[in-house]
């Protein structure tokens, strides 16, 4: 005997992780916290002094993302003539931390102190490489945790599975070279 309750066509859905329940209120405390401060500021030294630390933040922090780009462009420039002319490219190139430059400049454009303060903490480099190691290791550990394959089929699994919870499968075949060529279908639109 069945329950009076209907059940759904669809699966259940699948809980939300930690990060993604509290990452909104995180980015909403973030930015009350930045509005106060910018205002306790404004108390105390003046609107016009806060209007140049947030114009100054954000011209440096244009800066800074202009220069990191700019380097992480011609390395890779480097390393596309070094494989051109058969070279292996150097492995990092000295190029490591531009990420996190851009990041820095990026949280200087914000405007905000509290972006401020963290934006010119990464800039600074041993700071960025220890945060460059730290993430390089949580990366590798999360790899390893990942069931085989998970990653390189996340694409076609994406694309074979419909929102009715119905899998299409199929196969792609493909002509010989020699075969002689089909006239081309016509529209699906009519």
């Amino acid at each position: 005997m069945t329950s009076g309750a209907p059940t759904s066509p669809y699966p259940a859905r699948p809980r939300r992780s930690r990060s993604r329940t509290f990452l909104p209120l995180g980015i909403a405390a973030w930015l009350v916290l930045e509005i106060w401060l910018l205002t306790v500021v404004a108390e105390a030294a003046g609107g016009f002094t806060v209007f140049l630390l947030l114009v100054a933040g954000f011209a440096l922090g244009s800066v800074v993302v202009k220069r990191a780009g700019r380097r992480a462009f011609r390395k890779l420039a480097e390393a596309v003539q070094q494989q051109q002319r058969g070279e292996a490219p150097t492995a990092g190139g000295g190029s490591e931390g531009n990420g996190f430059l851009m990041l820095g400049g990026l949280l200087l454009m914000l405007p905000g102190l509290v972006s401020d303060a963290v934006g010119l903490l990464l800039l600074i480099p041993p700071l960025q490489k220890a945060l460059g190691r730290y993430t390089e290791r949580i990366f590798a550990r999360k790899i390893r945790e990942a069931d085989a394959g998970s990653l390189g089929n996340a694409f076609q699994q994406a694309r074979i599975h419909r929102p009715d919870g119905k899998v299409v499968q199929g196969e792609v075949i493909r002509d010989d070279a020699g075969a002689a060529p089909q006239e081309p279908r016509p529209p699906l639109n009519r």
